[in-house]
């Protein structure tokens, strides 16, 4: 059981890094540090898109963006931390581990 909780606490930092990094891209791309005409950055760029927008899309459905910025990304790393503490903390005390 053990080992299930930490695969999927691990799966939520991969994820959690994930996040980062679209953040951090959209601003560079935003304030026009890096350019998606680039092969590279207009590939990750989809790759990152690709993981992160089946999560955001059900969040930004209740949480639209207001006035440009956008909170859905905040409320993934929120979900993201409750399930990691849970799992860490509150999970193993309920299970006896």
């Amino acid at each position: 059981m053990y080992a299930l909780l930490a695969t999927i606490s691990m799966v939520l930092t991969l994820v959690w890094w994930v996040f980062l990094i679209m953040i951090v891209m959209s601003w560079l791309i935003s304030f026009n540090v890096i350019n998606t005409r680039n092969g590279f950055v207009a590939g990750l760029w989809r790759i990152v898109n690709a993981i992160t927008e089946p999560i955001l899309r059900p969040i930004r459905k209740i949480i639209p963006p207001l006035g440009g910025l956008d909170l859905s990304p905040i409320v993934v790393f929120v979900i993201i931390f409750f399930l990691q503490s849970f799992i860490g903390n509150d999970l193993p005390r309920m299970l006896r581990i």
